[in-house]
């Protein structure tokens, strides 16, 4: 069958599909070369990823997280010194204590020994005033003697001593044997001799003074 214009319809057909799909092939690929470009114009990062600059705000708020960590760390530091000083501090006291009452104690049990060793130094000057030793005597007397020095134990009290209160105590007056004239008060008879350990006196000596006239 033909139409007015003696063409068959049937042979236009194909020309008319042929333009549909040349358009519909067209619209695919401009619409690709539309997404490359603005692809293209993204930012593009060192992974090949598309990448935005991080705002300002959040640099901001990252800054200050950090400096405020930094303060904390330097707070907790000092005050760690601090706990570190004042337990060294602690420590040395705590020494210095403990060797001060050990000597304390030690000084305390020396002490203690050689008070019960007076009444026995007392019955050897007693014995050697009266001459009534041996060689034998003399040996142990002075071997009592020599362990009592090497404790610290040392004897005072002797006639023509200044009388002095602390290392004295004076029983009565009586004048000095050769009849010397004094100007202080001072030691003319010794009864019992006096003793001391290291700087502090254990018995003072029991003494007569003569005093000045």
């Amino acid at each position: 069958m033909t139409d007015v214009f003696g063409a068959d319809p049937t042979d236009r057909k194909p020309t008319e599909d042929a333009q549909v799909s040349s358009e519909e092939s067209r619209a695919p690929q401009s619409l690709n070369e539309e997404g490359l470009d603005q692809v293209d114009q993204a930012p593009v990062g060192e992974a090949g990823e598309v990448t935005g600059s991080a705002p300002p705000q959040d640099t901001a708020e990252a800054e200050d997280d950090e400096s405020n960590r930094v303060t904390e760390l330097e707070n907790t530091v000092a005050e760690r010194t601090q706990d570190l000083q004042r337990l060294q501090a602690e420590y040395v006291n705590y020494k210095r204590r403990v060797d001060r009452d050990r000597n304390l104690a030690r000084q305390a049990g020396i002490e203690s020994v050689v008070a019960d060793l007076l009444p026995v130094l007392d019955s050897i000057d007693l014995a050697r005033q009266h001459k009534d030793n041996s060689q034998g005597f003399e040996l142990v007397a002075d071997s009592l003697a020599k362990v009592a020095q090497k404790h610290g134990l040392s004897s005072f009290g002797a006639v023509g001593e200044a009388f002095d209160p602390v290392m004295h105590d004076a029983l009565m007056q009586a004048p000095m044997a050769d009849g010397q004239v004094v100007t202080e008060t001072t030691v003319s008879q010794v009864i019992q001799t006096g003793y001391k350990l290291g700087d502090r006196v254990l018995r003072p000596a029991r003494v007569g003074v003569a005093n000045p006239e």
